[in-house]
C-alpha cells in the first residue's frame, strides 16, 4: 500500500527570489542597441548623411544599481553628418532595449565619440587594405 503525497506548500511569488541580470549583459544590449540605431539611419537613399560602410562596432559599459542602468556607449561616426541626429537615435534605441530586454530604467546614456570618419579617410584605408 502506497502513502499519498503531500505536495509542498506553494511559495508566493514575491518571496521565491530574483533574477540579476549582469552588467556586462546590460552592456552588450546597448552596444546592439547603438548598432541597429546606426544601422537604421546608414539604410537611407545613397548619398544621405551615414550611408555607407559602417565605420567601427559600438562598444558600451554600464553600471547597474537595482533595476537602473547608467549607459556609456562609444561611437565612431561619419562625417560630414548630422552626429546630434545619430546620438539622440543611439540614446533612444539603446534606453528602449534595455528596458525591453533587461526591464531596467535608463535615465543616462553618456555617448563618446571616438573617432571620425570622413569620405577621405574611409577611401585611403580602404585602399591601403587592397594593396596589402
Amino acid at each position: 500500500m502506497t502513502t499519498p503525497r503531500s505536495t509542498p506548500p506553494r511559495v508566493p511569488p514575491a518571496e521565491r527570489g530574483a533574477t540579476r541580470i549582469a552588467d556586462r549583459v546590460v552592456a552588450k544590449i546597448a552596444a546592439q542597441a547603438a548598432r541597429e540605431a546606426l544601422a537604421a539611419r546608414r539604410d537611407g537613399p545613397p548619398g544621405a548623411a551615414g550611408a555607407g560602410a559602417a565605420p567601427g562596432a559600438p562598444h558600451a559599459t554600464v553600471t547597474v544599481h537595482h533595476d537602473i542602468a547608467r549607459v556609456r556607449v562609444s561611437l565612431e561616426l561619419d562625417y560630414p553628418s548630422d552626429l546630434a541626429a545619430q546620438c539622440a537615435a543611439v540614446r533612444r534605441q539603446v534606453v528602449r532595449r534595455v528596458e525591453e530586454c533587461a526591464a531596467m530604467s535608463v535615465p543616462e546614456v553618456d555617448i563618446d565619440i571616438e573617432h571620425l570618419h570622413s569620405a577621405h579617410t574611409r577611401t585611403a584605408a580602404l585602399r591601403d587594405r587592397k594593396l596589402r
